[in-house]
Formats: C-alpha cells, structure tokens, sequence
C-alpha cells in the first residue's frame, strides 16, 4: 500500500524500516534515564532505613529456602520516645489532623504517617502509672494515674459518665439517654427485644460508645460488643473501656467503611451518638446496613426518638423533629428495615430476611439505589462509602440471624460462610482447625499459667485465620480481638458467624488503639506471612506500644525468625524464652515473652 508525503510524493511501507534504528536508539535511552531516577529514588529511600535493623525482606528472599541457616541481627537498643508520646496513636494523631480536611470529620479517620515519619521509640506510660485494677473490679473502676484526663469527668459529671475519687476513676453506669443507669436501660431494651436473652443475639456493635458502660453491661447477659469512637475532644473515650476490660476500637463513620464484614453484626446501638443519619444520602446508615445481619437490629435512643416529649430539651421544635423523624423511617423502609417496637427513649429497626423486599431497587427511581457487582460487600480496608444498598447475597441461606444457631452452639457449628475460603470439605476443616487450637492453647496455658487468671484480660490474636485460638479460651474471663489481614484470606466474616468480634488490619500500619490496652498478644506465622511486605521492627514496636506493662505475647513463629524477633524484643526490653510447640518440631518455636513495667528517665515514678 502507498502513501503520500506532505509534498504529494508517493513513498513505501518499507521506510518504515529504515526508521527502527533511531527508535530502537531512543528506547535505549529512556530506559536508561528511567534506572538513573530509579536509582536516584532507591537511595533517597535507604536514608530512612535502620542501620542496625534491617528490612527481613532484603536480607532473604524465602526463609523457606534458608531454614538451616537462621536469620541474624546484630543487638539493638530502642530509645523512649518523649513523655509527650505516652498516648501516641500514630494512624489517629491530632497533632496531623490540620493536613486534613473537616468536611464530614475526615481528619479523625485513619491518616498513617509515611515511613519517613516513624517513630523507633518505645511509647513511655504515664507519670504514676501502675497496673490495672484487675476484672471484673475494673469495670467499675481504674486508676487515675493511667488515664489522666479530667475533660470528660468535667464535662460528663451530670450524666453520671464517671466520677474521679481519690487516686481512681469510677464508672457509676450513667449516660446521656440513661440518667437511671445503663443497666435500667439496658432492662428495657430487653423487653424490647427478647432476642436479647435467648442467645439469638450474641455479637453487637455500639456507635459513639463514650465510656463503654453499654458494652460493658451486655458481657453479663452473653453479648460481646464491639464499642466504636473515635479520638476526639471526649478524650481517652477507648482508652477508658479497654482500661476497663471492655472491647473497643478507634473508628468514625465518615468517609470510608468500618474494618468489618457485611452481614456480620446481630445488632447495632447509637445512644445519643449524633451521628446525622439522613444526611448526605443516609451514607451512614447504609453503612449499618452493610454491616448488619439480615435478622438483625438496629437501636436508636435520643433524637429524633420521643420527639414529641423530648424536643424542648433539642434546641429545636416539635416539628423539625416530626420531619426529621419521618426522613428516618422512610430512609430505613427504602432499605428493608421494619420498626421492630418502640417505648419511651428507644426505638428498635429489624433489617429484613426477605432478600425480595430489595427487588424494588431494579426501580431506576429508586433511592437509595442498589449497589453494583464491582463493589466487593466484603472490602472495609480503606473502602470508600457509596450511596447504595449492599444487598445480602441471595445464595447464603443460613446466614441471617434466625438461622444461626444461638449462642453458645454456634461457635463450634461449622459457618456457612466458611465454604467461601475453606472449599467443599469446609466442614472437615473448620472441625479440625478447632480441635488444633484447643490443642494448643493447652499446651500455651503450661508455658504461661497466667492465661485463665484475672492477670490476662485483653487479649488480641493478631493474625486470628478462623477464630480458633479465640474460640478455645472462651471459658475463661477473657476477650480476643481477632484481627485479619487485610491482605489475607477473608476468614473475617467467619469469626463473626462463629460470636467472636475482630477487626480487618494491615499489620503495616499501627493498629486503632491507645498504648498499654492489652494484656496479651498472640501471632501465628504473622512474620512469615508478611515479612516482605513490613519491617519486623515496626511490626514489633507496634506490639510493644499497645501491649500493657506486665503484659505478655506468645509469638509462633518459623525457626528461621525466632533468633532476629528474640534480638528485637530484648531491644525492647522485653524478656523472652524459646519453648518447643506441642509438637516438639525445630521448624517452629514458641516465643513467650514479658514486658516488663519501665518508666520515662524524667519521670518522677522512678
């Protein structure tokens, strides 16, 4: 075929030919201009690298390949951080908060630090710290000394939040919406929902949960909750519920997911939260949804509830009340939720079993609108909010709350859900990762007979898989956080089928807590899996942030780490011992360490 220049004169396919040198030329020379800047890039980043502690990713490519051959590291000493640092939460800083914006609170969502930014210190506890009052005591009580803020006691004393005494914080059980106290509450939450008592419903999370005293009652009548809030001018609101003993994590509802799967909670609680929930197209009550299982419930206490004998005391009239009732329950009706029962403060929605009621959103007028198949119901790791309903997926039948066995059979009935990472022989598997775990822990509670004593009650599974570990220390007066990587396997939502709680995490980052809030801290396999992706120091400075004084952590973990983790935690001072599994193979260890309670060099408890 010919073509013309712009001359008119005809030229040849084949001269094409004759201009592949100089293009072959020029390919040459981009590429070498990119290894230039790459270099460039490459050594600018080793700036920020330890000298002493180095990535485990560059030292070895597979320590499945170099098992005989153990990972070294020379010795290391980690310096205290200021006393200022002694509440450091490095994802939740308000001391960043101004680099972001204030349009719906974004500044109090997750916002890490770059690496560059890091801090290699040990967080120091505060002046006078001691150790926690012990549970159930420590419920009702903590010291003074280890949460020193007087905002909230200031602020709250007429709501009966807590009280300060002496050298001690009490928590008398009040709040806003139960001047009566919340187990009064709580009592007629109960006749309104009698799920509550009948092990229907065991797992539950609590939005704007202020001092956890609702969490804190439903552990007595087998409810676990989740308690959420966020680092805000409250202070100290989840530092107070894990100083208690109560579960609770750093979160808002703003601009992204919650860290959870759908179809996950039994019931969701928002007493006085204000939380808007019929703004910006009730984003965050779709968020509830998600989250909710089909069965379950969502209660309501304060605004705009009551409106009719309660609105002199809003600031507000009677009727902007009425309407902003109205929008909630025509918001909640669009999305398959039914009014469940109703008296005096507290309303009660039930999300809907019947996945045909959400066959009205093929209307194209429909709003809000169904969520499409790209949006992964499951993905809540930095997962922005969308203005559309996650609908239940039709295929899992006995997965909504009347079809679970209840509480405490189903935590070891095989989920229906755990055919999705485990496969056909699902139930085989599920059984034998429980009956592994109960193993193992038998042998933990040899090695460290602290576990089952009022010494450990909080505790994490960093890397939790199914639960198991969880599972197999639930007769004992404890917690587990079960946390799964965001970059694993989706097992999240069977630990929730089973009546345990978690969380997703990237174990890259810090985790949404204060330091010192747990008692315990246990990894399987955790640096084997992630190793090339995160430095161990960081991984094990993290643990040591929110790892209480005199608290431990069993660490199990391929013989190819244990000398280099060992080597880290002393640098930590930590003290640690090398224990054989209960299999007794060289392959894998157990690390059981402690740490040991230290205070700041200026510091006048030294």
């Amino acid at each position: 075929m010919k073509y013309k220049d712009k001359d008119g004169k005809p030229w040849m396919q084949s001269d094409k030919k004759a201009r592949v040198v100089p293009l072959t030329i020029l390919l040459v020379m981009l590429c070498g201009f990119s290894f230039y800047l790459g270099g460039i890039f490459c050594s600018e980043k080793d700036r920020f690298k330890s000298v002493d502690v180095k990535d485990v990713a560059q030292s070895v490519s597979d320590p499945k390949e170099s098992t005989s051959s153990p990972l070294q590291i020379k010795s290391v000493s980690f310096p205290e951080c200021s006393s200022d640092y002694q509440d450091y939460t490095p994802c939740t800083d308000p001391r960043r908060w101004k680099k972001y914006g204030t349009h719906r609170l974004t500044f109090m969502e997750r916002h890490c630090p770059p690496i560059f930014e890091r801090k290699e210190c040990l967080v120091p506890p505060p002046d006078g710290y001691k150790p926690p009052v012990r549970w159930p005591t420590s419920r009702d009580q903590c010291w003074y000394r280890n949460v020193p803020y007087d905002w909230i006691n200031k602020q709250k004393s007429n709501q009966n939040w807590l009280r300060k005494q002496g050298d001690k914080f009490l928590f008398p059980g009040g709040g806003t919406m139960f001047p009566r106290g919340v187990s009064a509450y709580v009592d007629l939450m109960q006749d309104l929902i009698p799920e509550m008592t009948d092990g229907t419903i065991r797992t539950a999370i609590d939005t704007g949960c202020g001092v956890a005293s609702w969490g804190g009652d439903l552990l007595d009548r087998g409810i676990l909750t989740v308690s959420l809030a966020p680092r805000d001018n409250h202070e100290a609101q989840v530092q107070f519920a894990l100083e208690r003993g109560i579960p609770a994590i750093l979160g808002i509802i703003s601009t992204q997911r919650l860290p959870f799967p759908s179809n996950s909670f039994d019931m969701a609680h928002c007493s006085r939260c204000l939380i808007p929930w019929t703004e910006f197209g009730g984003i965050y009550l779709l968020e509830v949804h998600r989250i909710l299982r089909p069965g379950g419930f969502w209660v309501l206490s304060g605004p705009p509830v009551n409106y009719e004998h309660r609105w002199r005391g809003w600031n507000t009239t009677v009727e902007e009340q009425k309407s902003d009732y109205d929008k909630l329950q025509d918001l909640l009706s669009s999305m398959c939720f039914k009014l469940y029962s109703k008296k005096d403060d507290i309303a009660v929605w039930q999300k809907s079993s019947d996945n045909t009621c959400y066959d009205k959103l093929a209307n194209p007028d429909a709003y809000p609108p169904k969520c499409d198949d790209s949006l992964e119901p499951d993905a809540a790791w930095y997962t922005p909010l969308r203005t559309c309903v996650v609908v239940p997926n039709p295929k899992l039948k006995k997965s909504d709350l009347d079809s679970l066995p209840k509480w405490p059979n189903r935590l070891r009935v095989a989920p229906e859900r755990v055919s999705d990472v485990l496969g056909l022989s699902s139930s085989n598997n599920f059984k034998h990762d429980d009956s592994k775990w109960k193993l193992r822990v038998k042998h933990y509670k040899k090695l460290l007979p602290s576990i089952g004593t009022d010494k450990i009650r909080n505790v994490m599974d960093m890397n939790a898989a199914y639960g198991g570990f969880g599972a197999a220390l639930i007769d004992y007066p404890l917690w587990v956080m079960n946390v799964v990587s965001s970059y694993s396997a989706n097992t999240l939502a069977v630990v929730y089928d089973r009546g345990l709680i978690g969380t997703y995490h990237d174990w890259c980052e810090s985790f949404s807590t204060y330091p010192r809030t747990y008692d315990l801290l246990h990894l399987d396999g955790l640096f084997t899996a992630e190793s090339h992706r995160c430095e161990m120091k960081y991984v094990l400075l993290e643990m040591d942030r929110i790892l209480r004084p005199d608290g431990f952590a069993i660490i199990r973990e391929s013989s190819y780490f244990m000398d280099f983790i060992a080597t880290l935690a002393k640098g930590m001072r930590w003290s640690c011992r090398k224990e054989d599994t209960e299999y007794g193979v060289e392959k894998e260890k157990l690390l059981i360490c402690h740490k040991k309670l230290w205070y700041s060099s200026d510091s006048n408890s030294r």
